[in-house]
């Protein structure tokens, strides 16, 4: 989806100064305030009135619900809408691998992935030997109802020539289950064709009110692609001692992937910041061993090629990456900008202080549970700990605002930004 219109858009005053603040703070670099900018999603809708159901399933009062809350919160950055996935979408794809509010949840609770082994534990040697192949036929029909007809397809190689197009190919369509499954893909595409369009005016709407839209595209580190979409987390933590050559090959297979589809999305929408969640890295999770092994030698390779291509890699380091920070000093200074949910804020400082910008890391049970006081008294204490380099961007630690934070928390953020994170 472009988020480009016909019409060049010529960005306001606001919108330069919040970019440059932003910019100025990932370069560690002082800006003239520190910025406050969030990956809230499920907040930004709860803030204007709608519940989760609602947000996830009517595109225009989600859209109006986002530019209003954005406006009022007044944040550098306006969080990213494509979070928010079209519950209509996946309604009619059969989608196995969510569960949502309005159907399996209750209306204000988020949507949840459904994780499974998708691909067994004996199947690496089909998928390393034809990946498109055994996504397409093994993958994609465990993971949707509406696409189990790919179960049909013979292997797709065999489908490589002009006689069998005519004699296989142009039969198969007619099959009634796959013919159903066309005219569900049809509805399915219909439906996403109005979520897309829906979020392109938002974007847009947002840029015109002078807010840059924080992140588009998103990549993953290629375990947490294999952990999360193929084999779950206990079928990869197994595969890391009962088959870890298979294991790194996969890893290897994925590599080059995650960087071009990150990149083709970032040249698609313009936006050059890359959001990536990492979900397996984090301490409690494996150990340094593991880690140096099986993990940070692709996610290292996806930052660095990323940066390359002019972007701004910004992992998102889910759960406890103090034992990770010595890795996190072998990156180049000023290039990633590095979001937190729980560490060790002296030793980060110490560690990566003059290698990162440090995004995070209100604590979620603060922004729910305490008072403006105490979220003013933590923003000061991060500003004196980050502030010295102007190496430091507001956020809450989990899912950037969690959507149950009291609205007087999330507002105290800005509040002691301007109070004391104002430089200049």
């Amino acid at each position: 989806m472009s988020t480009q219109s016909d019409i060049p858009f010529v960005p306001s005053k606001e919108y330069l100064a919040r970019e440059k603040r932003f910019y100025d703070a990932v370069a560690l670099t002082k800006p003239d305030r520190v910025p406050v900018a969030s990956l809230a999603a499920f907040f930004v809708t709860r803030y204007s009135g709608l519940t989760n159901a609602e947000a996830m399933s009517d595109y225009e009062k989600t859209a109006k619900a986002w530019l209003s809350s954005t406006k009022k919160l007044n944040w550098d950055m306006a969080p990213p809408p494509f979070t928010m996935f079209p519950s209509p979408v996946m309604e009619k794809l059969g989608l196995r691998t969510f569960v949502w509010p309005g159907k399996h949840l209750s209306e204000n609770l988020p949507y949840q992935f459904v994780e499974k082994e998708y691909m067994l534990a004996d199947e690496y040697d089909e998928l390393l030997a034809n990946p498109s192949d055994f996504v397409i036929r093994k993958v994609l029909p465990r993971m949707a109802e509406s696409l189990e007809p790919l179960g049909l397809l013979p292997p797709l190689h065999w489908l490589s020539s002009g006689y069998t197009i005519i004699m296989f190919l142009a039969s198969m369509v007619g099959v009634p289950p796959v013919k159903n499954m066309l005219q569900k893909l049809i509805e399915v595409g219909d439906e996403m064709n109005k979520f897309n369009a829906a979020q392109a005016k938002l974007i847009q709407e947002l840029a015109s009110a002078g807010y840059p839209l924080i992140t588009f595209a998103f990549a993953q580190a290629p375990f947490d692609w294999i952990s999360d979409n193929l084999r779950g987390m206990r079928g990869s933590m197994l595969d890391i001692y009962r088959q870890p050559d298979k294991l790194l090959a996969a890893i290897d297979l994925f590599t080059p992937f995650a960087i071009q589809s990150a990149i083709g999305a970032a040249k698609t929408s313009g936006i050059t910041r890359i959001f990536i969640p990492l979900h397996r890295g984090a301490g409690g999770f494996m150990s340094n061993e593991q880690f140096e092994k099986f993990y940070w030698p692709s996610l290292r390779t996806l930052i660095l090629e990323l940066i390359k291509e002019g972007l701004l890699p910004m992992p998102f380091f889910e759960g406890d990456y103090t034992s990770r920070l010595p890795y996190l000093a072998e990156l180049p200074r000023g290039k990633v900008l590095g979001h937190f949910d729980v560490v060790d804020l002296v030793k980060a400082k110490k560690m990566i202080g003059d290698i990162m910008c440090f995004w995070g890391n209100i604590p979620a049970q603060m922004l729910v549970t305490g008072n403006p006081s105490q979220i003013k008294d933590y923003v000061k204490h991060l500003i004196d700990i980050f502030g010295d380099n102007g190496g430091l961007i507001l956020d809450g630690s989990v899912d950037g605002i969690p959507p149950e934070s009291k609205p007087e928390n999330v507002e105290a953020i800005m509040e002691a930004a301007v109070e004391y994170g104002t430089y200049s």
